[in-house]
């Protein structure tokens, strides 16, 4: 599957809501009115009140001018959702303009649009709005008007400890951008890993489903199609030899019964009557995973052996799907040749996949499985240096995990090279009845 699977895909989390910044937006409204309040009425410090609370109702009436004209659960585009944040920026700067510059004790609030864009928004829109927030402190810290203080006093911070406080807001200002952007990465990714995982699950799924439907085509057309072939049978007796029309009813009599041989092939073969399609041993799991990869120019051996009766389990989608990408894998970076083998005891069943590639990057090697390591694409292969995995094998990794497997990877020990991923599952879990191929994915419900 290859890793752009969601690229095209807008998805709702990577939308900020309207309703999310006005809500904040209010919270603000609310604050600075509350603070101008105190300082002003209550502890009776001089201030611009007028043009202060001049932009504070600013902000109220683009608020309301916003839940007049879009609905509230509208999900603002990336630009539409940086211009408010913006204006927030902006808006908190002339407030602190008017009241004192950084001396203000809320100047750290210059970074709250930053934080919002960080968790909701790309780099490149987070990266602007820092510059904004740092263009705008600079500024602040040379250009504003004296802080509140009582009358007949005069609040003046020394250069250096303005200066200092400059650095502490721009540092502050980067280190939490950087990291909250990292976490909400992280957690935007997962979401989309899965989402591609649950559709991969479903088109298995659907594939598994065809062969129920052709069960029930199969009984379905077996009535009609014995009374197209009992009316020609006896319709063959009513021409003498020679006549086109007896040739005719021949040959509708024939194709009869062709597709009734076919109709009882597809009924044989999906019956859940029939054990040997609905239960599958591991030596034709191994086959039915390996058959799509053979002729791509690299040679697949499988093996199968171990201590008892072989492992018989139920044709799960998820467990083809996860081991043919894991195959697949294998094949692309193999020089040669790839071994595929079972292995089993009373308890345990393993299936091993070796190549004779360059094997797993050891930078990336303890990061396999996350989503979106890196790709391994070809000029990764060609300097000989195994890339990532990154979406495909996450997938993989996910779906045969749901099925309760386990996942080991390393590089073969010198002087062998390549790439060994060792897969391994209880018996009585692998020989399991129950559907775990239908396990709903979502990040609530991932237990791994």
């Amino acid at each position: 599957m290859p890793d752009s699977l969601t690229s095209n895909i807008t998805l709702p989390h990577r939308r900020l809501k309207l309703d999310t910044l006005v809500r904040l937006r209010w919270l603000a409204v609310g604050g600075q009115t509350a603070a101008l309040l105190v300082v002003h009425v209550g502890l009776a410090y001089p201030l611009p009140i007028g043009p202060a609370f001049a932009m504070v109702a600013l902000s109220a009436w683009l608020n309301i001018f916003l839940r007049i004209r879009s609905p509230a659960v509208t999900r603002l585009s990336e630009r539409a959702a940086t211009m408010q944040l913006a204006y927030d920026i902006l808006q908190m700067s002339g407030l602190l303009f008017l009241t004192g510059g950084l001396g203000n004790p809320f100047a750290f609030l210059l970074m709250a649009p930053v934080m919002v864009s960080a968790t909701g928004l790309s780099a490149r829109y987070t990266f602007l709005l820092g510059i904004l927030a740092t263009a705008s402190a600079t500024i602040l810290a040379v250009f504003h008007l004296p802080l509140p203080w009582p009358v007949g006093a005069e609040f003046d911070l020394p250069v250096v400890y303005s200066i200092g406080l400059w650095i502490a807001l721009v540092s502050t200002l980067g280190f939490m951008a950087i990291y909250a952007f990292r976490v909400a990465e992280e957690a935007r990714q997962l979401a989309d890993a899965l989402a591609a995982t649950e559709l991969v699950l479903a088109r298995e799924q659907h594939l598994n489903a065809l062969d129920g439907l052709a069960t029930a085509a199969a009984h379905e057309l077996g009535t009609p199609l014995a009374t197209i072939y009992l009316a020609a049978k006896e319709l063959t007796d009513e021409f003498e030899s020679g006549d086109t029309r007896g040739e005719d009813v021949a040959l509708i009599r024939s194709q009869a019964e062709r597709c009734r041989g076919i109709l009882q092939q597809l009924t044989s073969l999906s019956s859940d009557e029939d054990r040997t399609y609905q239960r599958i041993p591991v030596s034709q799991l191994l086959e039915d995973v390996i058959d799509p990869h053979r002729g791509m120019g690299v040679a697949i051996h499988s093996t199968h052996q171990g201590d008892g009766s072989e492992p018989i389990g139920t044709r799960n989608a998820a467990i083809r799907y996860g081991l043919g990408n894991l195959l697949e894998n294998a094949v692309d970076f193999a020089k040669d040749r790839v071994d595929v083998s079972a292995n089993w005891d009373d308890t345990t069943l393993f299936i091993s996949i070796k190549d004779d590639g360059p094997g797993f990057s050891l930078d990336i090697l303890g990061k396999i499985g996350d989503p979106y390591v890196t790709v391994r694409g070809n000029k990764a292969h060609q300097a000989g240096t195994g890339g990532g995995l990154g979406l495909g094998f996450f997938i993989a990794k996910t779906l045969l995990e749901r099925t309760g497997a386990k996942l080991h990877l390393e590089n073969l020990p010198p002087p062998a090279r390549g790439a060994h991923i060792r897969v391994s599952w209880p018996r009585v879990v692998f020989e399991s009845e129950d559907r775990v191929d239908e396990t709903s994915f979502s990040p609530h419900n991932d237990n791994n």
